[in-house]
C-alpha cells in the first residue's frame, strides 16, 4: 500500500473515531461556551468505544465543560482522563463548577476509571471539593493512578482528598472489590504536616501503592513520620519520592524503619530533605539490611558529612541493580569526594556515583551555645566522664534502688562495686531496650569509671558485656541509633540536638574497644564506627593511645 493511501486511511479512521483515544493535548484552545466545543462534543459522541480523553493544555470555561460533560454521559467505557492544565487563565471560581459537571457526567455514565490526572490546575482546596463526589463514587473504585501535581491544594485540599480516598476505599470494599490505587502524585501542593498526616491515614488503609510522589510540600518530621508508618503497609511500593521536604533526624529515622519492611523499592528520592548525617546513617542501616533490587538512591543536598556519605556508599555498593547514587550538594569536602569516588572505583562501578560538582565543602562544626557560662559544669562533667543529660535521663524511669540512682546521677567506681553481684540485673530492669539513645548514655556512664585495677576492670567489662549482649539481641533495639548516639557523645558525629559535652576519657574508648571485639557487636556497626574514627578521629587526640587501639581492633573486626 502506498504511503499516500496509508495517510488517507489514517485520516479517515481518525474522523470516524474507531480508535479508543481522543487527544486534544496541547492545542491551546480557548473553550468558553457551548459553541466553542461543538466539534469536540460531536467527536466524543461519535467515538464508539472511548477509553481515553486528553484535554490537557487547553483552557475550558464552565459552559464549555457542561457541553463536554453532556457528551460524556453515555461513555461507559471511558477509563483514562488526562485533564491536566486545562484551566489556565480561568477564575478560581469557575473551576469547581466545571469539575462538578465533568464528574457528574462520569457518574451518570457508570464508567470505571483507572487513571485520573488533574495536575497543573491551580484550583486550591475548592477545586478538590469540585471533584470530591467523583472520587467517592463507584467511578473511582477501580482507580489505579491519581495525579494532583501542582494544584495548590493546601492543607484543606489535602484533608478533603484524603477523606474522599478513604470513603472510596470503604465503599469499594463493601462492594466486594477494594480500591487498589497504585500511583499517587501530589507534588507542589503545600500539604504541610496536617495534609500529609491525613493522606497517610488513607494510604495505610489502601495498602496497594506502588509509587508515591509528594515532593515540595513543606512537610516536616511529624508528616514524614506519618507517611513512613503508612508506607510500611504498602508492601508493593517501588518508587518513593519525597524530594524537597524536611526530614531532619526524626523523620529520617522513622523512614529508615519503614524501609526495613519493604522489599520491592527500586527508587528512593530523599534529595533536598535535610536528612543530615544521623539520618543518613539510619537510612544506610536499612539499605544494608534490605532493599535488594534498589536502582536509584537520591540523598543530595542533605547536609550529610563525608563520613556519613561513606557509610551510605558502603551500604549500597554491593547492590547489583543499583544504577545511580546521588550525593551531590552535601558537605564532603575535596578529600571526601575523592574517598567516595574510590569506593565505587574499587568495585569497578564508578558510573553509579552521580556528579559531586555542587558539593558544599566540609561541614563546619558550630560552637556550643553559652559555652563560656557552662564551663564550670563541663569541668565537673570531666571528673566522671558523663554529662547532666546522660546522668539525669535514666532517672525518668522508676528506679527501685537508691544506690543505682546515686550511681547514675554521679558515677564512681566505688558506687558501681557497691551495687554488688546483681548490679547488671538492677540496671537492666530499669532500662527500656527499645530506647537505644538511653542505652548509649548508660554505657558512657558505666565506662566513665573504668580503671586498670583488676576488680574495677572486670566489673566494668562484665557489666557492659551483659548489657550490650541483651541490647543487640533484642528485636526492638536499633543498633544504628546506639552507635550514632555514642559517636555524637564522643564528638565523632555532629548531632542535631543541643547537649552538654561529654569529656571523653580513655576508659570510654578502652571499654568500647573491648566491646567491638566481642561476637555480640554487629560487624556493620563496627564498620560505621571505623569510618567515623578514621575521618574524625582527631577530636580524640587527648586519648590517642586508646583511640588508635580502638581503630586497630575495628579494622581487624571488619576484615575478619
Amino acid at each position: 500500500m502506498a504511503s499516500e493511501d496509508i495517510a488517507q486511511l489514517t485520516e479517515a479512521l481518525a474522523k470516524t473515531h474507531v480508535g479508543e483515544e481522543l487527544c486534544y493535548k496541547g492545542q491551546g484552545l480557548k473553550l468558553d461556551d457551548k459553541q466553542s466545543v461543538e466539534e469536540i462534543a460531536r467527536e466524543i459522541e461519535q467515538c464508539k468505544c472511548l477509553k481515553a480523553l486528553r484535554l490537557e493544555g487547553n483552557t475550558i470555561g464552565v459552559e464549555a465543560a457542561q457541553a463536554i460533560a453532556k457528551a460524556l454521559e453515555s461513555k461507559k467505557e471511558l477509563q483514562r482522563c488526562h485533564w491536566s492544565d486545562m484551566f489556565t487563565g480561568r477564575l478560581r471560581s469557575e473551576i469547581p463548577p466545571a469539575l462538578k459537571s465533568l464528574g457528574s457526567a462520569l457518574m451518570t455514565s457508570g464508567t470505571r476509571l483507572t487513571e485520573l490526572d488533574l495536575s497543573d490546575n491551580a484550583f486550591g482546596p475548592d477545586g478538590v471539593k469540585g471533584i470530591e463526589a467523583l472520587l467517592k463514587s463507584s467511578v473511582c473504585h477501580t482507580l489505579q493512578e491519581l495525579r494532583f501535581n501542582n494544584c495548590g491544594m493546601g492543607i484543606g485540599g489535602g484533608i478533603i482528598l484524603a477523606s474522599a480516598l478513604a470513603e472510596c476505599y470503604k465503599q469499594s470494599s463493601a462492594a466486594g472489590s477494594p480500591l487498589k490505587l497504585k500511583v499517587f502524585v501530589a507534588g507542589r501542593n503545600r500539604l504541610e504536616n496536617d495534609g500529609a498526616i491525613a493522606l497517610a491515614r488513607s494510604f495505610q488503609m489502601i495498602g496497594s501503592l506502588e509509587e508515591v510522589h509528594m515532593p515540595q510540600n513543606g512537610i516536616n518530621h511529624p508528616g514524614i513520620t506519618a507517611l513512613a508508618t503508612a508506607m510500611q503497609h504498602n508492601l508493593n511500593l517501588r518508587v518513593l519520592n519525597l524530594n524537597d521536604n524536611t526530614f531532619t533526624k526524626r523523620g529520617a529515622v522513622a523512614m529508615a524503619q519503614a524501609l526495613r519492611h519493604l522489599r520491592n523499592v527500586q527508587v528512593i528520592n530523599f534529595g533536598d530533605c535535610l536528612v543530615r548525617s544521623e539520618g543518613a546513617i539510619a537510612i544506610a542501616a536499612a539499605l544494608r539490611e534490605g532493599l535488594p533490587i534498589l536502582k536509584e538512591l537520591n540523598l543530595s543536598f542533605g547536609e550529610i558529612s563525608e563520613a556519613a556519605a561513606l557509610v551510605v556508599a558502603r551500604a549500597v555498593r554491593d547492590k547489583a541493580d543499583l544504577q545511580k547514587l546521588d550525593l551531590n550538594g552535601n558537605c564532603l569536602g575535596e578529600d571526601g569526594c575523592e574517598a567516595l569516588k574510590e569506593v565505587w572505583e574499587s568495585v569497578n562501578r564508578a558510573d553509579v556515583l552521580g556528579s559531586l560538582s555542587d558539593d558544599e565543602g566540609e561541614l563546619d562544626e558550630e560552637e556550643e551555645d553559652d559555652e563560656d557560662t557552662e564551663e564550670d559544669d563541663e569541668e565537673q562533667n570531666c571528673v566522671n566522664g558523663t554529662n547532666e543529660n546522660g546522668g539525669g535521663s535514666p532517672a525518668k524511669v522508676t528506679l527501685c534502688s537508691p544506690d543505682l540512682l546515686s550511681f547514675l546521677h554521679s558515677p564512681t567506681s566505688e558506687k558501681l562495686l557497691n551495687l554488688g553481684a546483681k548490679r547488671t540485673q538492677l540496671i537492666e530492669h530499669q532500662l527500656d531496650f527499645s530506647d537505644a539513645t538511653k542505652i548509649a548514655e548508660v554505657f558512657l556512664q558505666i565506662t566513665s569509671v573504668y580503671k586498670e585495677e583488676a576488680e574495677v576492670k572486670q566489673v566494668v567489662f562484665e557489666t557492659v558485656d551483659t548489657l550490650l549482649r541483651k541490647a543487640f539481641s533484642s528485636p526492638r533495639f536499633q543498633s544504628y541509633i546506639f552507635v550514632s548516639s555514642l559517636m555524637v557523645n564522643l564528638g565523632l558525629l555532629k548531632g542535631e540536638e543541643k547537649m552538654k559535652k561529654v569529656c571523653v576519657l580513655p576508659g570510654h574508648l578502652i571499654v568500647l574497644e573491648h566491646c567491638v571485639g566481642q561476637d555480640y557487636f554487629p560487624v556493620d556497626q563496627a564498620d560505621v564506627l571505623e569510618i567515623f574514627l578514621t575521618r574524625n578521629g582527631k577530636v580524640l587526640e587527648s586519648c590517642s593511645n586508646a583511640r588508635d587501639a580502638l581503630k586497630t581492633t575495628l579494622e581487624k573486626r571488619i576484615t575478619a
